[in-house]
Parts: C-alpha cells; sequence; structure tokens
C-alpha cells in the first residue's frame, strides 16, 4: 500500500466536517439548538449533509474528469460520460424530503466510489487513490446514514 501524502489526507478529511457536524448535531438537540442559533437552520442535522453531499458529488465528477484526461479515444470518451454521472444523480435525486435524499446521497457516493475503483484500475488516479476514497466513502456513509436510519 502506498502511504497517501498529507495534504490530501488532511483536506480529504477536512472536507469531512460537514458531513460530521450534520450526524452530531442531528443526535443531540442542544448541539442543534446551539448551531441553528449560531450558524442557522440550514446548517445543521442532515440539511447541512444534503447541500454539501450534492457539492461534494458535483466536486468529485470534476475529479473524475480531470483524471479523464489522462487517456485518448474511446477510452477518455467514457471516463468523461461517468466522470458526469455523480453531478447529475445529485442534482436529480436529492429532492423529496431528507430520508429519501439522504438515501440518494448514500447511493450516490457508494457509486462514485465505483468509480474511483474503475478510474484506479484504468491507471488514472494516484496509487494512494482508493485508500484515500475508502476511508473518506466509509465515514460519509456513516454519517449520512444518521440521518437516514435513526
Amino acid at each position: 500500500m502506498t502511504r497517501i501524502p498529507t495534504a490530501p489526507l488532511l483536506l480529504g478529511l477536512a472536507g469531512l466536517i460537514p458531513f460530521v457536524w450534520g450526524a452530531l448535531t442531528y443526535l443531540d438537540g442542544n448541539l442543534q439548538a446551539w448551531g441553528a442559533q449560531a450558524l442557522g437552520p440550514r446548517f445543521v442535522g442532515p440539511y447541512v449533509q444534503l447541500f454539501y453531499g450534492s457539492v461534494i458529488l458535483s466536486f468529485m465528477s470534476g475529479v473524475l474528469w480531470g483524471f479523464a484526461t489522462k487517456v485518448d479515444g474511446s477510452r477518455a470518451a467514457l471516463g468523461y460520460v461517468l466522470s458526469v454521472l455523480p453531478a447529475l444523480w445529485a442534482f436529480f435525486m436529492t429532492g423529496g424530503g431528507p430520508v429519501s435524499a439522504g438515501l440518494n446521497l448514500m447511493f450516490g457516493f457508494a457509486a462514485l466510489l465505483l468509480l474511483d475503483a474503475a478510474f484506479s484500475r484504468w491507471g488514472l488516479t494516484p496509487p494512494w487513490w482508493m485508500q484515500l476514497r475508502i476511508l473518506l466513502t466509509v465515514i460519509v456513509l456513516a454519517c449520512l446514514s444518521v440521518g437516514v436510519f435513526l
């Protein structure tokens, strides 16, 4: 296994803050009340997770697009097509209330991990990519599950 470089690891972990914060404020009514008062109601509970999750799926589409630029021809075309799927998923599937939107985000992040694996298998990602993506995805799915299943 290749060691994840410090900068991507720290930035990836920092990117989990809204997911973790959302789960904590969902579980703790006092923290949710404080967060809603201090930050606003859309920055607590599932609301912060749903909005931020859509942003991150869209961001990851851009990351995959960048990986697709490393090849030519039909493989590049396939990479570009696959790269837009997370953003489209987020756009079309995160309405309908916090539980269904959260569940759809969970499916989106799980599918993104499969796309990450495909791009990694094609040799388009850094060697440490899957270690980072698995770590981050597991935490995201755990945090989203709080709003979906509890």
